[in-house]
């Protein structure tokens, strides 16, 4: 197992997520931990499409470069944290996550991973 799965899989363990995928600013999946029918393209390619509009809107607006986005909805959350300026990491979590905690986990996962990419 390479060590940027190992890495997802941990945040996985300790924040209780659906599924994490590390992704291409343009849309590629590059590793992927996810649960059976979740589709690891598919999930690439929204991710990058928010990424670039989260990009736009940060620019437009002056708020430096993005760092997160977060989605909240009536049956779950997702997260789209910046590693790199071309590597992005979405999360996927239940609405029975706590939306605290799992920030955390995310915040630290991403600090593993800038580490070993």
């Amino acid at each position: 197992m390479d060590r940027y799965a190992q890495v997802l899989k941990e945040l996985i363990k300790s924040a209780g997520l659906d599924g994490v995928s590390l992704l291409s600013a343009d849309g590629l999946p590059i590793t992927s931990v996810l649960k059976p029918g979740m589709e690891e393209d598919r999930i690439a390619a929204m991710g990058a499409a928010l990424l670039s509009l989260g990009e736009r809107v940060a620019e437009e607006l002056n708020i430096g470069n993005l760092e997160q986005i977060t989605m909240k909805g009536k049956d779950g959350n997702v997260v789209l944290t910046s590693i790199r300026q071309d590597i992005a990491m979405i999360a996927l979590a239940g609405d029975n996550v706590k939306l605290g905690l799992l920030l955390m986990e995310i915040k630290k996962a991403q600090d593993k991973l800038k580490e070993i990419i």
